[in-house]
This record gives structure tokens, sequence and C-alpha cells, in this order.
């Protein structure tokens, strides 16, 4: 008995030691404070889809709306073999002169549709700084402007906030708090030099630097993972700095999931790629995290089962659990995100633990449906 809650209490030190580390990590990103010229390198904004008919037009407006001259930039659409009218009807619109549509080369039968996708773009872009969004994103009009202010000639990768719109729902309230924590461990991670997450939704990166770690090939086996696996080999491979853009203008907004089974299916795509990082203290650190997670319930049917002083170590658990995140997401991310309501943050309190543990356990096996296809890891 006293290995167990030796191993337990192992776990969540741990856990409130890396809950440390993300609170420290958000006071430094958010103190950094980006140039105000951007300079003059020509921006290319990426934005792979698929089957987005509802959304793509707004994609369009939004990105074809910044602040910063039309001649500083293009938007390169890259259909990911759509089954819809997506591409028709961007072929359709009126657009801008800066405007580009692509078709990805992949195969239906392949895996890694998106970074190839990604990668075909890339290679037609004509700017050095790469920016990706999706295609159910909107921004405001000083999204791209602040994006790549964070840019120096040190700074070769940039992380962005996003956000989910919530539509009121207590499912799309718990989703958005539940997103903005994960945009907020990255940040923090990023800003104590440990870069492990980010979103594609929301990223730049420079041309030359992508190029110079070999760019996707060695993950495109994976299916997904096309910007934290290029995040974290930046770090790993060379000296450019990677940074959070810890700024209101930057958030890009996007849709949260309609029910349960796509939010489901999209953390487990998350998931799946965990255990394929290059580094393996990283994959080391996210055991551990698991296992705190796939501790608590143990313990309580240990209380139930062997011996009720397993009740007490998981409601200490629970409580410092409470307690840490709650400084996070609710304090040290205000000059980001405008805190969601206590209530939400206690019911997503409930719902944290069982969600962590099915989606870690599900995405060790990897397929996952998405955008209507499915998918192998």
């Amino acid at each position: 008995m006293i290995i167990l809650i030796l191993s337990f209490l192992f776990l969540l030190l741990f856990y409130l030691y890396f809950l440390v580390g993300i609170s420290k990590g958000l006071k430094i990103v958010a103190r950094e404070e980006p140039k105000i010229n951007i300079g003059n390198e020509f921006i290319s904004v990426i934005v792979p889809y698929r089957n987005e008919e509802q959304n793509i037009l707004n994609s369009l407006n939004s990105i074809a709306s910044q602040s910063i001259s039309n001649d500083r930039y293009e938007i390169i659409f890259i259909d990911d073999n759509s089954t819809d009218n997506s591409f028709p009807i961007l072929e359709k619109v009126d657009k801008h002169n800066n405007v580009v549509l692509l078709k990805s080369p992949s195969k239906i039968e392949e895996r890694a549709h998106k970074k190839i996708a990604l990668q075909f773009a890339i290679e037609n872009a004509k700017g050095d700084i790469i920016v990706t969004t999706d295609a159910d994103c909107t921004h405001n009009s000083n999204w791209l402007e602040t994006i790549v202010s964070s840019f120096d000639e040190n700074t070769a990768f940039v992380s962005g906030p996003v956000e989910f719109n919530s539509n009121g729902s207590l499912f799309s309230e718990i989703q958005k708090l539940e997103f903005s924590s994960l945009i907020l461990v990255g940040a923090g991670l990023i800003g104590i030099k440990s870069p492990i997450i980010c979103n594609a939704a929301n990223l730049g990166f420079r041309k030359s630097v992508f190029y110079k770690v070999g760019g996707y090939n060695d993950n495109l086996l994976l299916s997904s993972g096309d910007d934290e696996f290029l995040m974290q080999k930046i770090a790993r491979e060379t000296n450019f700095k990677i940074k959070f853009c810890f700024k209101k203008a930057a958030i890009t907004y996007t849709q949260a999931n309609k029910d349960l089974n796509q939010f489901y299916q999209q953390r487990k795509r998350w998931a799946s790629k965990g255990f394929h990082y290059v580094d393996k203290t990283i994959v080391l650190k996210l055991v551990l995290i698991f296992l705190f997670y796939l501790g608590v319930p143990t313990q309580i049917i240990l209380g139930v089962l062997a011996d009720k002083i397993y009740f007490l170590t998981a409601i200490i658990s629970l409580l410092l659990k409470f307690i840490f995140e709650y400084k996070i997401v609710q304090l040290d991310s205000k000059k980001l995100f405008v805190p969601i309501k206590n209530k939400y943050f206690f019911l997503a309190q409930v719902f944290h633990i069982p969600y962590i543990i099915i989606s870690g356990i599900s995405g060790i096996f990897g397929n996952y449906t998405w955008k209507d296809r499915s998918i192998k890891r």
C-alpha cells in the first residue's frame, strides 16, 4: 500500500510541477512585445481544406480583409480531395489578384493527406513567411499583421492563439474552456523553451527553415501532426527561436464540435501522434501526465475495494488539480482570453479526467474519422 500511495504522490507532484511550469511560461510569453514594423518580407497564407462549402467564403473574406496591403501577401487555398462544392464555389467568386487556387496531388488511398497538400502549397508559395490556418476559421482585420510582427531574423516559428466560438450551449461552453486550456498549455511550454503543442489553425514559419529541417518528409507515414512535428523539429535541430503570439488581435476563431462523436474523433486524432514524438522525454512526460489522470479513478476504486485512505489521496489530487488549473485558465490567461464562467470551469473539471483517459487510450490505436474520411494513423 505504501508503494502505491508514494506512486500516486509522485504523479501528483509531477503534474503540479508541470502546471507551475505552464504558469511561468505564460508570464514569459505575455511579457514579450512584438516589433511594430513587420518588415518587407512577402507572406503566403495557406488554407488547406476538405469539404468546407459552408465555410469557405467566410474564410476567404476574412483573410482578404486584412490590414496589410494586398500586394504584401497571397492567399493559397489548397483543395484536399473535396467531394463537395468547395472548389467550384471558390472558382466562381470574383477574387482578389492575390488569391491562388490549387488542388492537392495526394491520392485517396494515401496517408498524410493534409501534409501532402500543405507541402504542395508551400512549394508553390512566393513568400518566405508561411502562415497557415483552416477553412472553418475567421480572423479580425489585424490578425495577419499581429502574427507576422512576432517574427524577427532569429525567429523561425510562431504559434498563435485559437478560440472556439460558442453558441451559448453547455457543450460548446465547456469545449471553449477545454480548448483554450490546451492553447494555454502550448503557450506556456513555448515560454519555458519546451515547445510541444501548437495548432495549425494559427501558426507561421519560415519557408527556408521548413526546407532546412526537411519539412514533413520524416513523418509522412503519420496522418496528423503537421504542426507539432514541424515546431518540435525546428526547436530540436536549429538555433532559431520559437515564439507564441500572446495577443488578442492574433486570435483565430473556429467552431466548436457539433456533437460528442465529432469531439471524440478530434481528440483521438490529436492523441494519436503523441507516441511518435522524436524526443522521448516528451513522450515520457505525456505518459506520466496520463498516468496521473488514470490514477485518480484508480484511487477511488481502491478506496472502495481496499482502504479508505485512497479516498483521501484522490480528494487531495482533485483539489490541487482544481486550484492549479484554475489559476492558469481563469487568472493567467486574462490578457488573452475572457475568463469563462466559474460554473463551466467546475463542470469541465468533472468531465476532464474521463475524457483524457478515453481519448488517450483511443489515440494509441490511431484510427479515426475526420472530414468524411476514415484515416489510419
